[in-house]
């Protein structure tokens, strides 16, 4: 009895020991072969509309797009050939409502012809116009002259400039106008055939900061007209939640426990819609079918501390909590840099909705991590009961450190680095049974550690990496093991960092999506 015992006990712990060599993975081995990149500039086929002016859908303009003058009274509105036409043999400026406000959408106007002098462009204001906001272009025939923003504050004039970066020559009609609202600043950009040019730019929460929720709630967009015996012929004017120039910082949205998202068959991912420098960003979420390369907007995110403000931080990781129904994460405070009197800082953030889809406002709250922090990566590590919090701290450079608390928004302390390694867009994630922690970095590979100490394991695989000599290569890995069923059992989602051209000053409007398939190797 004695040796049967013996042998079933021998017989047991080599089918543990067996299962646990199989569960052990080491991410090293793994090559990642790419599949495919896509860059999103105001894709259509990616737009969430919000409001729309399209003439050959309009029967009884007044009631469906009414206007409102401002001086004279001597234009003509009509609706011709499925296009929208305002003519005046007098001087008059005036506003063709078409939509409601959102200080994070992107504004555009199909324009196919102007005549004489005058100006076309978007206002928004009140139903008093007593605030009113505009970006305007100025005309003579077909050429464009010059890009104007105009701000009234309760009735009062509070600043006229050219926001002109750049105007070629060829700037002239028919063109698309494309103004990318971002919270604090824009982009106003025009574009013929081919890519967007951008040819104006402004930081204007100092004279009105349009992410007051007032503001979202009594301002209404329109068309803005100044005709001085000039015409304009639009074909089309809308506002939509967009892809904005490039994208950048994703991760995967998870459960509590860190498992990745797989929901309705796909990945979902937090993703930054770019638009300038910082904090000219917004938290964009995306949705992937991990088999094919089918990337999709799927709304935006804002965020609320309860002071009036509705903030586009970025850089976020949300997880949801099936127990308590709630959809949590971190974010950081980005916006900060708008402020001189805040401080940059890691916030908790909270939302019973799903925040997926459409337009997401979640509440947010300091966790008490304040510095010169970013790119955070939570879960709740239930062997441990601890709440470990994967980030990058500045340590003469961004290195990757561990944080853990009992709480998940609060009262963290440091158990693990900072790394020797610059760091960027860390993440943890399970491979096999076990955890590792994944870090782009500055030194032209993608650092694989363990988890939760920090120990340098390797680097990942790539046939094609998302740089090449000449490129910035602080990439966000995202690397994601996925269950039976799909082509690879490992995808990773990056982007590149190469900034969209043509714009002025400081700017991080980088970049192209790359997705990867992983299959382990020998």
């Amino acid at each position: 009895m004695r040796n049967v015992i013996n042998s079933l006990f021998i017989l047991f712990f080599f089918l543990v020991s067996n299962n646990m060599i199989r569960g052990q993975i080491d991410p090293s081995k793994i090559q990642f072969v790419r599949q495919g990149v896509k860059r999103f500039i105001f894709s259509e086929d990616q737009s969430i509309p919000l409001a729309q002016l399209n003439p050959k859908e309009i029967i009884g303009m007044a009631s469906m797009h009414p206007h409102k003058y401002y001086s004279g009274e001597t234009s003509q509105i009509a609706i011709l050939e499925d296009h929208l036409i305002v003519r005046d043999t007098g001087d008059s400026e005036l506003k063709i409502w078409f939509g409601g406000f959102n200080p994070f959408a992107t504004y555009m106007m199909d324009l196919t012809e102007t005549s004489g002098e005058g100006q076309f462009g978007f206002e928004f204001s009140d139903s008093q116009g007593k605030d009113r906001f505009i970006i305007s272009i100025s005309f003579k025939e077909n050429q464009l002259l010059d890009a104007n923003i105009k701000v009234v504050k309760h009735g009062k004039d509070v600043v006229e400039k050219s926001i002109v970066t750049k105007l070629p020559f060829d700037a002239v009609l028919p063109c698309k106008t494309i103004l990318q609202m971002l919270g604090s600043g824009l982009n106003l950009s025009f574009q013929t055939s081919g890519m967007p040019i951008s040819i104006g730019q402004e930081d204007f929460s100092s004279f009105i900061d349009l992410r007051e929720k007032k503001y979202l709630h009594s301002l209404q967009a329109n068309l803005f007209l100044h005709l001085n015996k000039s015409s304009v012929k639009i074909h089309y004017i809308e506002s939509a939640l967009t892809t904005g120039l490039g994208q950048a910082d994703i991760r995967a949205i998870t459960y509590k426990d860190g498992t990745p998202l797989l929901d309705q068959g796909r990945l979902w991912y937090t993703i930054s819609i770019r638009g300038r420098a910082l904090p000219h960003h917004i938290q964009g979420v995306f949705s992937l079918n991990p088999s094919v390369f089918d990337l999709r907007l799927e709304g935006i995110i804002v965020f609320d501390r309860d002071d009036g403000i509705l903030r586009n931080e970025i850089s976020s990781h949300l997880f949801y909590d099936p127990e308590n129904e709630l959809w949590q994460g971190l974010t950081t405070g980005f916006t900060a840099f708008t402020n001189p009197d805040e401080k940059k800082q890691i916030l908790a953030i909270e939302s019973k909705k799903d925040p997926r889809f459409g337009f997401s406002i979640m509440k947010a709250r300091p966790t008490g991590i304040v510095g010169d922090i970013e790119d955070s990566h939570i879960l709740f590590d239930e062997e441990k009961g601890k709440w470990r919090l994967l980030t990058c701290e500045n340590h003469n450079g961004y290195k990757a450190v561990i944080l853990e608390s009992d709480t998940w928004d609060r009262g963290y302390t440091r158990i693990a680095g900072p790394v020797e390694e610059n760091s960027t867009g860390t993440s943890i994630q399970k491979i096999g049974d076990q955890r590792f922690c994944f870090s782009g970095s500055s030194a032209r590979e993608i650092f694989i550690y363990s988890y939760p100490g920090l120990n340098k394991m390797g680097t990942l695989k790539m046939d094609l990496p998302p740089w090449d000599s000449s490129a910035g290569t602080r990439v966000w890995p995202n690397v994601v093991m996925l269950p039976d069923g799909y082509p690879a059992q490992y995808v990773a989602l990056m982007m590149d960092r190469y900034n969209y051209p043509e714009q002025r000053g400081p700017h991080w409007s980088y970049g192209a999506l790359y997705l990867y398939f992983g299959y382990l190797v020998d």
